[in-house]
């Protein structure tokens, strides 16, 4: 029995040096692969990672986080991520739900001391749950881009482009206001900028991705709970997943580490921020991304830990039907906007996730709920041209080639 028993342990033994072998001619190959594509010139700087609910599988940093100084983009490297912080206001619905702050079928109206209703249903409420869905029918107006987003204080602008999005300027650091004013000024009947911020569909029927629906969807929050949105996310989430390089504010995190962001790969944009920075001012790193990436995977398959399995139920549960959609898109299975959950995309084919763009960011992230296996990737640099986005793909779809083996 002895000799039977040392024969077993010796062959499980071999077989997991083998497969440890496998993942890690994988892990190299997948590095390969993607220095070669880099070599295309199209990002200065990205990271990439592959997870499992069991945490991160493979993680690497490509380029360089700052062209000037020569500076690596490391997976260590910071920056915001665009829409794929809007995941992160569908976690905190949630958890205010849990701790009895809020529901998401109240009115808004409930938690605001300023009214917001369409004026072409004024009798119609829109509740937090349409927010989530993006069938408020709250739009992005005009004011969006133009008084949204805000130069960081204390930066050298010298060499920098100050413009965005058709000739759209950044406005000076010193004329910020908050988040509640901003609404106030786009949502509410005396706003000086509320033109066209209501679509012509009835609250609740149809769906229209909408950034400040978002932000006030992360107020609620806010007024719900007595804690800053900032403050609530890093109690609920960043700091039981242990994601300490990471926050919504430049006084929390470590800025050395902050990468420069590039209109493409020869025009270095100034440091920003967004007046709502809920819908896309998340800054983290690959590591750190990894991190939630993983916990979300755990809690779709029940065995999360920021959330409850009810509360985790509904946020991935798909909230719409066909008839909330004027038009679906099922030709990129990337496509966040086939179905929804609680702020969180799927993909015609399943898959589950967000995508996210700003001046200077381009991020995806998704993972397939059949193999419980996920993709980020993260980069500094926008692109406008079918060569980029034929480059983005291709980084894509090389984690998802090398993905399965790196799991065993």
């Amino acid at each position: 029995m002895t000799k039977i028993y040392s024969y077993l342990v010796l062959s499980f033994v071999l077989m997991s040096c083998a497969a440890s072998k496998e993942a890690k001619n994988s892990e190299l190959a997948l590095t390969n692969e993607i220095n070669i594509i880099y070599q295309q010139k199209k990002f200065n700087g990205f990271a990439v990672s592959i997870v499992d609910e069991n945490g991160t599988l493979y993680k690497h940093g490509f380029g360089f986080s700052d062209i000037e100084s020569n500076k690596k983009y490391t997976t260590e490297t910071i920056q915001n991520i665009g829409s794929v912080s809007k995941t992160l206001v569908g976690i905190a619905l949630l958890k205010a739900q849990e701790l009895g702050k809020l529901n998401l079928d109240d009115s808004v109206d409930r938690y605001l001391l300023f009214k917001v209703y369409n004026p072409d249903f004024p009798q119609d409420k829109i509740t937090i749950r349409q927010l989530a869905t993006h069938t408020s029918s709250i739009k992005d107006n005009e004011f969006y881009s133009s008084k949204n987003y805000y130069l960081k204080p204390n930066q050298n602008l010298n060499g920098l482009k100050l413009t965005f999005e058709d000739d759209q300027s950044f406005n000076p650091a010193d004329s910020i206001i908050s988040l509640k004013t901003y609404l106030e000024n786009v949502l509410t009947e005396k706003g000086k900028w509320n033109k066209d911020s209501f679509s012509a569909h009835k609250p609740g029927t149809i769906y229209e991705y909408s950034n400040v629906g978002t932000a006030l969807a992360a107020f609620i929050v806010e007024q719900a709970t007595g804690e800053s949105f900032n403050l609530f996310t890093k109690k609920y989430i960043l700091e039981p997943l242990k994601m300490k390089d990471s926050g919504w504010k430049t006084e929390e995190v470590d800025v050395s580490e902050y990468s420069r962001l590039y209109e493409n790969p020869t025009t270095p944009l100034p440091y920003y921020e967004l007046i709502t920075y809920p819908d896309g001012g998340f800054i983290t790193n690959i590591t750190d991304l990894s991190k939630y990436l993983s916990e979300l995977i755990k809690g779709y398959n029940g065995s999360g830990t920021i959330l409850s399995k009810e509360s985790y139920k509904e946020y991935f549960k798909p909230q719409l039907s066909e008839s909330n959609f004027r038009e679906r898109n099922t030709k990129n299975p990337y496509n966040e906007s086939y179905n929804v959950g609680i702020f969180m995309g799927f993909g015609y084919t399943g898959y589950i996730g967000h995508t996210g763009g700003d001046p200077g960011i381009m991020s995806m992230m998704f993972f397939d709920p059949k193999t419980s296996l996920g993709r980020i990737m993260m980069f500094n640099t926008n692109f406008s041209d079918k060569e980029g986005n034929k480059t983005f793909f291709e980084i894509w779809n090389a984690l998802e080639k090398h993905q399965q083996t790196l799991k065993k």
